[in-house]
């Protein structure tokens, strides 16, 4: 017998969307996209677990193409056509990113433009290159070819000016990899940037869409483990909180920014805000509850981005007790404060495990863009021909 269907009001994914937090899935695959469907196909979480847009990086593709066979009958046209291994990553991404963005299409003209959006990463290898960050920004813009799409860019120093210059000419951009305040506001202006340049361009401000993935749980794991090193009580207090904290300040931050004269008159002319994007909300430590990282930053105007996992999770016992983010701001900055102080015992700072972080997120596209690029080339050559068949 089938279970009862859960009113759309009472569902958690629901009250959180009501609660003016955009659920976003942190995954794609063909096998999402194509043949019957079921619970995690992407239309019917879009119908059932109020889901409004897609984000992709190297990982989840490199994952996709490991599991299963669905991508067997494209890797042979690929092959059979004479395609590169890196042309195939392309070609294979770009074709997800843009059937994932036609199941969206319904939401981004509901929304005015505003969800419905589906990411593509930049090839991680050129997160230090300003110039080749930009052209393979407008490339991929062109050859998914949809609206509703937003191209990748990391946070790095040299990725600031490619953010600003994407913006410029007309790209939605999400912006990737941040962990510290103070690359936030740089990126918070080099958003700002962009549209000014955007405008001056002609372009419709009102289509050119922006978010700023700030990551969360990683800044816990690094952060547990130094203060488990100083293993203080005061220290071992502090685990599970400098995250949360952090991220409440980069709120504060926004709020700051679309406050200001700059905002207010480019919002005049249209343009929509740059919003908070919580990234990296599936919870490392057992110990934590599953849906910590989505529960404790609820504030109207934010995306949060999960992984399969935390939306399941959530959708099962998600908790929604209005905004949990404004008017934090104080407490957010004396927890880190107290963090700090600790780590200063351990002969490191908040500071350099954000550094650290960013370091180490771009090393880790780096891998899994070369993971996925073996794993294409596997996939290439198992679609040859036994030898002697015709």
């Amino acid at each position: 017998m089938a279970a009862p269907e859960v009113p759309a009001d009472t569902r958690p994914t629901h009250r959180l969307s009501a609660a003016g937090v955009s659920i976003w899935l942190d995954d794609l695959s063909r096998a999402r996209l194509t043949g019957p469907p079921t619970e995690h196909s992407l239309a019917t979480l879009v119908a059932e677990r109020d889901v409004v847009g897609v984000t992709t990086n190297p990982s989840i593709f490199a994952a996709a193409l490991g599991a299963g066979d669905v991508y067997a009958p494209a890797l042979a046209e690929l092959r059979a056509a004479g395609v590169d291994v890196e042309g195939a990553v392309e070609r294979i991404t770009t074709d997800d990113v843009r059937q994932a963005a036609d199941v969206l299409r319904p939401v981004f003209d509901a929304t005015r433009a505003v969800d419905g959006r589906v990411s593509i990463e930049v090839d991680p290898r050129l997160a230090r290159d300003t110039a080749a960050t930009t052209r393979t920004a407008a490339h991929l813009w062109q050859v998914v070819d949809r609206p509703n799409t937003m191209i990748k860019i990391p946070a790095t120093v040299e990725g600031l000016p490619a953010i600003t210059a994407s913006l410029a000419q007309g790209i939605s951009v999400n912006v990737t990899l941040i962990f510290s305040l103070e690359r936030y506001r740089a990126v918070l202006d080099a958003w700002l940037t962009g549209l000014e340049q955007a405008a001056q361009n002609g372009h419709d401000l009102s289509v050119i869409g922006s978010v700023a993935s700030f990551f969360v749980s990683r800044v816990d794991v690094a952060v547990d483990a130094l203060l488990e090193r100083v293993g203080t009580d005061d220290a071992l207090a502090l685990r599970g909180k400098a995250a949360v904290a952090n991220a409440r300040l980069a709120y504060a931050a926004y709020q700051e920014v679309v406050a200001s004269p700059r905002w207010a008159a480019l919002l005049a002319a249209g343009a929509q805000p740059q919003r908070p994007l919580w990234a990296s909300t599936g919870v490392k430590n057992p110990e934590y509850r599953d849906t910590l990282y989505v529960d404790e930053l609820v504030v109207a105007g934010v995306v949060n981005t999960m992984p399969q996992g935390t939306l399941d999770a959530f959708a099962d016992h998600g908790i929604v007790l209005g905004d949990t983010v404004t008017g934090t701001a104080d407490d957010a900055a004396t927890i880190l404060a107290a963090v700090d102080t600790h780590l200063a015992t351990a002969g490191t700072s908040f500071a350099d495990v954000t550094d650290r972080l960013e370091a180490e997120g771009v090393e880790k596209f780096e891998v899994s863009w070369s993971h996925l690029l073996d794993t294409t080339r596997a996939g290439l050559a198992a679609t040859a021909a036994p030898e002697g068949a015709e």
